[in-house]
């Protein structure tokens, strides 16, 4: 699964439909402590000729988009649609995908890093609103009335930024918490999936985050993801029901899958690189080597140095 950082989300979402990628940039792009920036959805789609599909990774970074046109929002075994109007909290806790399904498309979004809100004396952290929680939905209908209102916020926000107020981030900071508080009010969207097709959408959503890990480049690349629970986490299930679903779904265990996965790459590793035991270990996330030893052996009847030849 890849991570993407405040600098790579510019550069991806704008990379093909915007060779003019210095205009969306502000003065801290390269920080990523503090880091905030706001877009108008619509310039956005005049200027990059489409808006872009939002792909399914983990971010390091948070996000509140005000939407205006039919939009689905996909995450773990749930599909969202936005029919008209909505506001969506997106958080590094949990990947998702935004694709828009038409082309008459308007409305704002803001991107920031957690040092952007710092933790506050009152003991205030941003983790800890509902609108932002891996427990809750984040995805919100909003009626007309809803996005003027909000649109309002991001129109102070456009306009401040542009500005030479010295202490105009302080400002920003204050109309981001205004939505944020606003968010705390909404009611979330229910997801328009259950049953069977919820099942294949998180089998899928599974496969996607495993094989993102891989292929190992270099021996400085590590597993972020190792264990079940770490799976589930990212996909914001429980653990039992992700091992549920995939054993409906493809007859193995999650733990099963990941440790098959794992011990492919082993054998790569192995047969086309140079690298020694221990360094392939360690970037498949063992910390003794021995440990990799026993689970190389115990999938393919041979040590490592055996199976290498």
């Amino acid at each position: 699964m890849s991570t993407i950082t405040i600098k790579e989300f510019y550069e991806d979402i704008f990379r093909d439909t915007c060779p003019d990628l210095d205009q969306f940039l502000s003065e801290n792009i390269n920080k990523d402590i503090g880091h905030f920036n706001v877009f108008n959805i619509e310039n956005m789609y005049n200027t990059c000729k489409s808006k872009p599909e939002m792909p399914y990774n983990r971010r390091t970074y948070y996000k509140v988009s005000l939407i205006s046109g039919e939009n689905t929002v996909e995450y773990a075994d749930k599909t969202i649609h936005i029919k008209e109007y909505g506001v969506l909290f997106a958080t590094p806790k949990i990947p998702y995908r935004y694709s828009p399904k038409d082309s008459d498309q308007a409305g704002h979004f803001c991107v920031f890093t957690k040092d952007f809100v710092p933790f506050s004396k009152t003991g205030f952290d941003i983790d800890s609103l509902n609108v932002f929680s891996s427990k809750s939905d984040f995805v919100y209908q909003i009626t007309a009335e809803n996005y003027h209102q909000i649109k309002t916020v991001f129109e102070k926000m456009h306009l401040e930024i542009n500005s030479d107020y010295e202490f105009k981030y302080d400002l920003l900071r204050n109309y981001l918490m205004e939505l944020l508080h606003y968010g705390q009010k909404l009611k979330p969207l229910a997801s328009s999936e259950t049953g069977k097709t919820a099942a294949t959408r998180i089998t899928s959503l599974f496969i996607e985050l495993l094989e993102r890990q891989f292929p190992i480049e270099n021996t400085t690349q590590l597993l972020v993801l190792k264990t079940p629970k770490e799976y589930a986490e990212a996909l914001n299930v429980h653990v039992n029901h992700l091992n549920k679903v995939l054993k409906e779904t493809i007859g193995r265990t999650t733990g099963e899958i990941i440790s098959s996965r794992i011990n492919q790459e082993a054998k790569i590793l192995l047969k086309q690189t140079n690298w020694n035991v221990s360094e392939i270990a360690y970037s498949l996330g063992f910390e003794e080597v021995a440990h990799f030893s026993n689970f190389f052996k115990k999938h393919t009847q041979q040590s490592p140095l055996v199976y290498r030849g």
